[in-house]
Protein backbone atom coordinates (compact mmCIF):
# COMPACT_ATOMS: atom_id res chain seq x y z
CA UNK A 1 0.00 0.00 0.00
CA UNK A 2 1.09 3.92 -0.08
CA UNK A 3 1.84 5.28 3.34
CA UNK A 4 3.75 8.05 4.42
CA UNK A 5 6.62 7.08 7.36
CA UNK A 6 5.83 9.53 10.26
CA UNK A 7 9.13 11.75 10.79
CA UNK A 8 8.96 10.75 14.79
CA UNK A 9 10.58 7.22 13.03
CA UNK A 10 13.34 8.61 11.93
CA UNK A 11 14.33 10.13 15.08
CA UNK A 12 15.13 7.34 16.30
CA UNK A 13 16.79 5.19 13.59
CA UNK A 14 20.60 5.67 13.66
CA UNK A 15 22.50 8.19 10.61
CA UNK A 16 23.86 5.13 8.96
CA UNK A 17 20.90 3.39 7.92
CA UNK A 18 18.86 7.12 6.67
CA UNK A 19 18.70 6.78 2.80
CA UNK A 20 20.09 10.42 0.83
CA UNK A 21 16.71 11.86 2.39
CA UNK A 22 14.58 10.71 4.39
CA UNK A 23 11.96 8.13 2.25
CA UNK A 24 8.72 9.23 3.32
CA UNK A 25 5.99 7.99 -0.14
CA UNK A 26 6.24 3.99 -0.90
CA UNK A 27 3.94 2.66 -3.49
CA UNK A 28 4.31 -0.92 -2.58
CA UNK A 29 4.16 -3.53 -5.17
CA UNK A 30 0.69 -4.64 -5.49
CA UNK A 31 -0.33 -0.89 -5.70
CA UNK A 32 -1.57 0.81 -8.78
CA UNK A 33 -2.20 4.41 -8.41
CA UNK A 34 -4.24 6.28 -10.96
CA UNK A 35 -4.43 10.41 -11.38
CA UNK A 36 -1.67 12.64 -10.26
CA UNK A 37 0.81 11.61 -7.85
CA UNK A 38 3.01 14.65 -5.96
CA UNK A 39 5.23 14.84 -2.71
CA UNK A 40 7.19 17.39 -1.46
CA UNK A 41 9.76 14.30 0.03
CA UNK A 42 10.99 11.19 -1.70
CA UNK A 43 9.05 8.52 -3.29
CA UNK A 44 9.80 4.95 -4.16
CA UNK A 45 7.61 3.33 -6.86
CA UNK A 46 6.94 -0.77 -6.44
CA UNK A 47 4.07 -0.73 -8.15
CA UNK A 48 2.30 0.71 -10.98
CA UNK A 49 1.50 4.70 -10.93
CA UNK A 50 -0.42 6.37 -14.26
CA UNK A 51 -0.78 9.73 -14.40
CA UNK A 52 1.70 12.69 -13.73
CA UNK A 53 4.07 12.21 -10.96
CA UNK A 54 6.11 15.01 -9.26
CA UNK A 55 8.47 15.66 -6.73
CA UNK A 56 10.81 17.64 -5.22
CA UNK A 57 13.61 15.41 -3.75
CA UNK A 58 14.52 11.47 -5.30
CA UNK A 59 12.08 9.26 -7.27
CA UNK A 60 12.85 5.65 -7.13
CA UNK A 61 11.56 3.13 -9.99
CA UNK A 62 12.75 -0.01 -8.57
CA UNK A 63 12.81 -3.51 -11.12
CA UNK A 64 9.16 -4.46 -12.20
CA UNK A 65 7.63 -1.07 -11.63
CA UNK A 66 6.11 0.99 -14.24
CA UNK A 67 5.20 4.49 -14.34
CA UNK A 68 3.13 5.62 -17.13
CA UNK A 69 3.11 9.40 -16.67
CA UNK A 70 5.03 12.06 -17.08
CA UNK A 71 7.77 12.61 -14.30
CA UNK A 72 9.40 15.50 -12.63
CA UNK A 73 11.98 15.08 -9.37
CA UNK A 74 15.00 16.79 -8.19
CA UNK A 75 17.09 13.55 -8.82
CA UNK A 76 15.85 9.77 -10.09
CA UNK A 77 17.62 6.09 -10.14
CA UNK A 78 15.23 3.83 -12.71
CA UNK A 79 15.02 0.03 -12.52
CA UNK A 80 11.78 0.02 -13.85
CA UNK A 81 9.53 1.40 -16.71
CA UNK A 82 8.66 4.65 -17.88
CA UNK A 83 6.84 5.72 -20.26
CA UNK A 84 6.29 9.06 -20.52
CA UNK A 85 8.70 12.14 -20.40
CA UNK A 86 11.12 11.98 -17.54
CA UNK A 87 12.52 15.34 -16.04
CA UNK A 88 15.27 15.67 -13.73
CA UNK A 89 16.48 18.78 -12.03
CA UNK A 90 19.95 17.39 -11.21
CA UNK A 91 21.04 13.47 -11.14
CA UNK A 92 19.14 10.65 -13.71
CA UNK A 93 20.59 7.41 -12.80
CA UNK A 94 19.49 4.47 -15.37
CA UNK A 95 20.23 1.07 -14.17
CA UNK A 96 20.85 -2.42 -16.63
CA UNK A 97 17.31 -3.05 -16.05
CA UNK A 98 15.75 0.23 -16.69
CA UNK A 99 13.51 0.90 -19.57
CA UNK A 100 12.51 4.64 -20.59
CA UNK A 101 9.97 5.69 -23.44
CA UNK A 102 9.90 9.25 -23.78
CA UNK A 103 11.74 12.11 -23.78
CA UNK A 104 14.73 12.80 -21.58
CA UNK A 105 15.07 16.44 -19.43
CA UNK A 106 18.36 15.99 -16.43
CA UNK A 107 21.32 17.55 -15.78
CA UNK A 108 23.68 14.53 -14.90
CA UNK A 109 22.77 11.34 -16.88
CA UNK A 110 23.95 7.71 -15.34
CA UNK A 111 23.27 4.92 -18.46
CA UNK A 112 23.66 1.41 -17.24
CA UNK A 113 24.58 -1.06 -19.73
CA UNK A 114 21.63 -2.82 -21.23
CA UNK A 115 19.24 0.27 -20.23
CA UNK A 116 16.77 0.97 -23.05
CA UNK A 117 16.17 4.48 -24.05
CA UNK A 118 13.69 5.73 -26.61
CA UNK A 119 13.19 9.23 -26.75
CA UNK A 120 15.63 12.49 -26.87
CA UNK A 121 18.06 13.45 -24.39
CA UNK A 122 18.53 16.79 -23.23
CA UNK A 123 21.07 18.04 -21.13
CA UNK A 124 21.94 21.05 -19.51
CA UNK A 125 24.81 22.92 -19.10
CA UNK A 126 26.24 22.54 -22.43
CA UNK A 127 28.13 26.50 -24.06
CA UNK A 128 29.78 25.47 -27.03
CA UNK A 129 32.44 27.70 -28.27
CA UNK A 130 30.91 28.46 -31.25
CA UNK A 131 27.92 29.82 -29.40
CA UNK A 132 29.71 33.04 -28.77
CA UNK A 133 30.57 33.64 -32.43
CA UNK A 134 27.10 33.17 -33.53
CA UNK A 135 25.73 35.89 -30.94
CA UNK A 136 24.43 38.44 -32.99
CA UNK A 137 24.99 42.05 -32.04
CA UNK A 138 22.86 45.15 -32.92
CA UNK A 139 25.10 48.37 -33.59
CA UNK A 140 23.24 51.19 -34.98
CA UNK A 141 22.16 49.41 -38.43
CA UNK A 142 25.24 47.24 -38.71
CA UNK A 143 24.72 43.55 -37.23
CA UNK A 144 27.80 42.33 -36.26
CA UNK A 145 28.41 38.00 -36.22
CA UNK A 146 31.54 37.31 -34.07
CA UNK A 147 33.61 39.03 -32.01
CA UNK A 148 36.10 39.92 -34.24
CA UNK A 149 33.93 41.77 -36.51
CA UNK A 150 33.18 43.76 -32.61
CA UNK A 151 36.80 44.45 -32.00
CA UNK A 152 37.38 46.38 -35.45
CA UNK A 153 34.48 48.60 -35.51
Amino acid sequence: MMFQKPAADYANEPDNQKNHDEVETVVGPSVVVEGDFASEGNIIVKGTVSGSVKTSKLLAVEKGACIFANVRAGSALVAGSVKGNVKVGDRLELTETAQVLGDIECKILNVAPGALIQGKVSMKGIVMADEKKEKVAVAGRMKVKNEEELTSV
